[in-house]
């Protein structure tokens, strides 16, 4: 029977980020991944793939409707959707070939099979039983599904069967305006499919800023994608050859049916924790059925522990990977810590959303005095030679401190241009102090900039 001084379940980018940090604080380690590559559903079948994707329908848009604006003339390029699904799959195997080469430099033995918890302190994965100081669940989530709707992943896909459909379908319905539905939503619209977003609330991207999420809407419109929100789905059909989605509008009680090639359900996500023997153990769970885990990242297992999709919080691969370094420094006497007040959430449409900490809703529900600043990429001289002008940069700041909140950006690269406000957060700054930090020009970031000027005199160019 091997021993290790902490064994993590799932090779997510939860646990093998804390198998790493595991093994560079000097405990002996070893992960359970049952996948045939490393990862987890982020780098196979999640944000990796999906982000090659989106890059590159992006540069098709680009090449159709930019190109010849910039002296670039000829035809527009032909889609070979083989030779794209090919692309994803490469950037798919550098990624996972790269951590098992993490594994190896850090020797950390990698064991191949589904993992059970038969009591504390053993793990068994098939025939062979494995003892440890400390386990780590990091399990991740899989997709949600309705009540009634099942997924084939062939007419009626979830995330996993969008990224490798055999054809581009000429009609899409997707369920579900959150993150996952919007950017294969997205890459479907800019590839010609004609794009149907259903949403149950009033409001796309549930949680994100409303100022935001009503540009952000009125850009994907322009975009070509129809978004139809107070939609209840009743059922989603496969037929032979396509599918037949019905849906009540929750203003008028009305039904209504749509036909589809393919229907994505992108109704979020639950934590995947099936075959671990948590029941048997006695493990506590929270009324969603994620793991109840306390501030060090316990459960109610003496030397088990959980992080990432399978506890509470936001369920994001950044998020993941902060509590993994933070449970390995557990593990090794150190004092491992998450912020989870500054946690950015990216959306990688074109153009991208990106948000961290407070919205004006959440700060007028907590009563709190508060100023904004905001700045649209209009008036950025970078954004407008790049064809990327939508969109604003807006930043909470305290009333009476000037700290800064929150921050949302609608535009280019925000999914960067967020991290310069994290830091700041992070430090404590307040909006002068992002204003009086010297930007370089002409960048994108000058937007930051000015919004964080915005929340004083004003900004320099609106």
């Amino acid at each position: 029977m091997a021993s290790y001084d902490v064994i993590i379940i799932g090779a997510g980018p939860g646990g093998y980020v804390c198998a790493i940090r595991c093994a560079q604080l000097g405990l002996k380690t070893a992960c359970v991944e049952g996948r045939e590559t490393l990862g987890g559903t982020c780098l196979n079948v999640g944000c990796i793939p999906s982000k090659a994707l989106l890059h590159a329908s992006h540069q098709l848009h680009e090449s159709q409707h930019n190109f010849e604006k910039m002296g670039l003339k000829g035809a527009a390029p032909k889609v070979d959707w083989t030779q794209m699904l090919a692309y994803k799959d490469e950037v798919i195997a550098q990624n996972t070939k790269g951590i098992e080469f993490l594994f190896k430099k850090n020797k950390i033995d990698w064991i191949k099979g589904w993992a059970t918890i038969p009591e504390p302190g053993l793990v068994q994965v098939g025939d062979e039983t494995h003892k440890a100081k400390n386990i780590v669940i990091a399990t991740g989530s899989e997709p949600a599904t309705l009540p009634g709707i099942e997924i084939d992943e062939k007419i009626i896909v979830s995330s996993t069967g969008a990224l490798s459909l055999p054809k581009i379908p000429k009609k899409l319905v997707v369920i579900g305006a959150g993150v996952i539905g919007l950017e294969l939503g997205s890459v479907y619209a800019r590839l010609g499919t004609q794009v149907t977003v259903l949403e149950y609330l009033d409001q796309i991207t549930p949680g994100l800023d409303a100022e935001i999420a009503r540009s952000f809407r009125s850009i994907l419109k322009k975009q070509g994608l129809e978004i139809i929100t107070g939609a209840a789905v009743q059922s989603a059909e496969a037929l032979k050859t396509k599918a037949k989605v019905t849906y009540r509008l929750r203003k008028d009680d009305s039904e209504h049916q749509l036909d589809a090639d393919v229907v994505l359900v992108a109704t979020g996500r639950k934590p995947f924790t099936q075959g671990l023997g948590l029941d048997a153990l006695g493990v506590a769970l929270t009324q969603h059925g994620q793991i109840a885990t306390d501030g060090q990242y316990k459960t109610s297992v003496s030397g088990l522990y959980a992080i990432g999709d399978a506890i509470e919080g936001p369920m994001l691969a950044h998020k993941a990977e902060d509590e993994g370094m933070a449970v390995a420094e557990i593990l090794a006497g150190q004092k491992g810590h998450v912020n989870y007040g500054v946690i950015p959430g990216v959306i990688y449409t074109a153009p991208e959303v990106a948000a961290v900490g407070a919205t004006e809703e959440s700060l007028k529900e907590a009563g709190r005095a508060y100023k904004v600043g905001k700045f649209s990429f209009m008036g950025n001289g970078r954004a407008k030679a790049m064809f990327a002008a939508d969109g604003f940069v807006k930043i909470l700041a305290d009333a009476e401190t000037d700290r800064i909140l929150g921050a949302h950006i609608l535009g280019p690269n925000a999914g960067d241009l967020i991290h310069e406000i994290c830091v700041a957060m992070e430090f404590g700054a307040s909006a002068e102090d992002l204003a009086r930090t010297c930007h370089a020009h002409p960048t994108c970031s000058e937007a930051v900039r000015e919004a964080a000027l915005a929340c004083g005199d004003g900004a320099i160019h609106s």
